[in-house]
């Protein structure tokens, strides 16, 4: 039975990932039900993007998978506009680093994993 005291954790999720597969056995280890954010399947709006940026405190580059082709084909490396950031990682989710575990207003990446054992809490 899963653990209805435990509320409002979501986990932005990518099935192929071995990172993400080990955070989501992690919350059902722990007997959490989280939503499942399949964010490559349902990518996230520019809004939703900033407001995931200021639960984790990063600027988006620090969010963004710095080595998918991807980030080199849109020749990335060099740009340091927020907003264009925000836009290519709306456009092309690939980019977003992963998993990304939401606990009410504060977020964590699960690389570690440490980090989503100490937002648990």
């Amino acid at each position: 039975m899963k653990d209805l005291n435990i509320k409002d954790i979501k986990i932005w999720h990518n099935p192929r990932c071995s990172k993400s597969r080990a955070s989501f056995a992690l919350l059902d280890e722990k007997n959490i039900d989280a939503e499942v954010i399949k964010y490559l399947d349902n990518p996230p709006t520019e809004e939703e993007l900033k407001a995931l940026l200021v639960m984790l405190g990063m600027e988006p580059k620090e969010l963004m998978r710095t080595k998918e082709d991807i980030y080199k084909d849109l020749n990335l490396k060099d740009e340091d506009d927020n907003a264009t950031l925000i836009q290519a990682m709306v456009k092309n989710p690939k980019l977003i680093e992963r998993p990304i575990v939401i606990k009410g207003d504060k977020a964590v990446i699960g690389r570690p994993i440490e980090n989503v054992l100490e937002l648990l809490g």
